[in-house]
């Protein structure tokens, strides 16, 4: 396990066990139907974490809150759902939308009684990005982070020959790059 990543129990452990990643753009998967509505049942936790990997984030719409290794945790403590959430960093502007739309998400599946809860420490890293939203944000014309400090490849011609414009992008967390060979721009997802 990398340094800083989230503890992520072992599989099987009925509380907070984590679904399989949300699938590559232009894949069909089945939603999982929302819980009935006004009658006490309480999804369980795998569900939850299916309805999280719906919620996109607002920088980057593409891949979503649980592909980016945002939500740390889910439990339920009696009637109360906590989500525990950690920015991508404690200054991050997109943080009240995030938990907004996580507020929102729940309450639209019926979650009546629900706290979230930012932890700070130990501090979001970009290791814990899922491959597959790794692989969503190229798809998407976003270099994902490498720890080389730049891209592997152009994600429009997968060109190797790229330079770097500049270390300030459209978001805190991207830098501009260009390819060569395409000419096309593109930003890089800075590794943290």
């Amino acid at each position: 396990m990398s340094r800083g990543a989230p503890h992520i129990p072992e599989a099987g452990h009925p509380r907070r066990a984590r679904p399989a990643p949300a699938p590559v753009p232009g894949t069909v998967a089945d939603a999982p139907a929302p819980a009935p509505r006004g009658t006490g049942h309480k999804p369980d936790i795998a569900t939850v974490w299916a309805w999280l990997a719906g919620v996109p984030d607002p920088e980057i719409p593409v891949i979503s809150l649980v592909d980016l290794g945002i939500i740390r945790d889910v439990a339920w403590e009696g009637d109360t759902l906590v989500v525990t959430v950690t920015p991508t960093y404690s200054g991050c502007p997109a943080t009240s939308v995030i938990n907004f739309d996580i507020e929102k998400a729940l309450r639209g599946h019926g979650i009546a009684d629900l706290r979230l809860e930012r932890r700070l420490s130990p501090a979001w890293t970009t290791d814990w990005l899922t491959d597959t939203g790794r692989a969503k944000l190229e798809a998407y014309g976003i270099a994902p982070p490498r720890p080389a400090g730049g891209p592997q490849h152009c994600p429009h011609c997968r060109s190797t020959e790229v330079e770097r414009i500049s270390q300030f992008g459209s978001t805190p967390c991207k830098a501009q790059w260009r390819c060569l060979s395409c000419r096309e721009p593109f930003d890089y997802f800075k590794c943290i």
